[in-house]
């Protein structure tokens, strides 16, 4: 919190902001200004409301904060930027950028806002950095007086997905952000402009395309389905690869690279289901040459946005706000982003220097490592219930994490079991 209170301008937002990021971190049910405010000891919301509309304060500026933190603690070589959207649902038509849209949250059209999030992914832990909230063209960058009534400034314009995601792009590397990748799904993959412009900084990209993506190979004149040349591949062009670690061990995919276009480090990649069958497809360029493994690496690191996602709206609330303004979205969504990049440090540094190997803990009874959850369960316990001993609380998080060891050990035994041969 130090490092974020010269963002405020006088002492009652910065203590405010103090109770409301230990909210964001306790086990209060929902985390909107009135149960946050309970939580803090108020009498009253006020406290937390205005902290979030009128108080004065640069929500950007402890965004900057924010993604600094995240570099300084999880910064590593091969850091990877992702890109990515999720859905906020809402009633009624006042909350700023809300409209009924698709959203992959619902997995269906909802009344919803939609928030474009960068997320910053190494060795050592991943969090979110950066955000935007999307205003849909016609009912919101169309109507001013219904933007000024939810406070949009006059000087925000409408911009694409991928647009914003490159504004959050070109603001890291600006910022000194050191990552040489950035990878997201076909809503970003598709852009030609961002792709472009990534090109133009210098920045390689593992993006997910259509399978319709039409490419050329081998600098032909005539393009080509990216699903027709997967077709085509003989059974020696796919390796077996692993996309990272999952949750019942290594993820093995069959992959497949092809070199497209005029510039010498253009590919297209193919990930094909050793089970199903079913493929993705991936168009990749870097600066200097990559090998296979490093595209791959690449590729599965892409999964880590839907971890940020997912811890951040079961651990700190980043979809239980309850405002509409566009300062309030941003000053919760900011805080709500530092409290998770803190759970992200904390556990980055409780982290063995080497991996463990899941079969010999199991075996020699070792806890797995701190996770989010469990020290976001410790920090509550220190905090909301002082009369409990430190020796009680490590008993029972060892207790835990020993057991989710053991049971993480029969995933991996079983799915190597089931893994087929070749």
């Amino acid at each position: 919190m130090a490092r974020i209170s010269g963002r405020f301008g006088r002492v009652e937002p910065r203590a405010s902001a103090r109770a409301y990021v230990l909210g964001l971190l306790s086990q209060a049910e929902r985390k909107n200004c009135w149960q946050l405010a309970e939580q803090a000891g108020h009498v009253r919301p006020g406290p937390m409301q205005r902290l979030l509309r009128y108080a004065r304060g640069n929500a950007d500026a402890v965004r900057d904060d924010v993604r600094a933190y995240a570099v300084e603690h999880l910064g590593a070589d091969g850091a990877v930027l992702i890109v990515d959207e999720t859905g906020f649902l809402k009633k009624g038509r006042a909350s700023a950028g809300v409209q009924r849209q698709y959203t992959g949250t619902a997995g269906r059209i909802e009344n919803s806002q939609v928030g474009v999030f960068l997320a910053y992914a190494t060795g050592r832990g991943r969090a979110l950095v950066d955000r935007r909230l999307y205003l849909p063209e016609q009912s919101w960058c169309s109507d001013p007086e219904r933007s000024r009534a939810a406070g949009i400034p006059d000087e925000v314009r409408f911009a694409t997905k991928p647009r914003l995601a490159w504004e959050m792009i070109a603001a890291a590397l600006d910022a000194g952000v050191e990552a040489p990748w950035v990878t997201g799904d076909e809503a970003y993959g598709q852009d030609p402009q961002l792709r472009a412009a990534l090109e133009a900084r210098g920045t390689g990209y593992v993006l997910a395309v259509a399978c319709s993506t039409r490419v050329r190979i081998n600098q032909g004149r005539t393009s080509v389905r990216a699903d027709t040349v997967a077709e085509r591949l003989p059974a020696t062009a796919w390796q077996r690869q692993s996309a990272g670690p999952g949750a019942k061990g290594p993820r093995y995919y069959d992959w497949a690279w092809i070199h497209i276009g005029a510039a010498e480090h253009r590919h297209l990649l193919i990930r094909r289901n050793r089970t199903s069958g079913e493929l993705a497809f991936y168009l990749c360029w870097s600066p200097t040459t990559a090998p296979l493994p490093e595209l791959v690496r690449v590729a599965g690191v892409r999964w880590s946005v839907e971890e940020c996602f997912q811890a951040a709206k079961s651990q700190v609330g980043l979809d239980h706000y309850q405002v509409r303004h566009w300062t309030s979205w941003h000053r919760h969504i900011t805080l709500a982003m530092l409290a998770l990049v803190f759970l992200a440090t904390v556990a980055a540094d409780a982290a063995p220097k080497r991996p463990a190997d899941p079969h010999r803990s199991a075996r020699s009874s070792e806890p797995i490592s701190l996770t989010v959850p469990e020290i976001r369960h410790l920090l509550t316990a220190v905090f909301g219930q002082p009369a409990l001993s430190a020796a009680r609380l490590l008993h029972w998080s060892i207790w835990r994490r020993r057991h989710q060891a053991t049971a993480r050990h029969s995933h991996y035994r079983r799915r190597s079991a089931d893994e087929p041969a070749g």
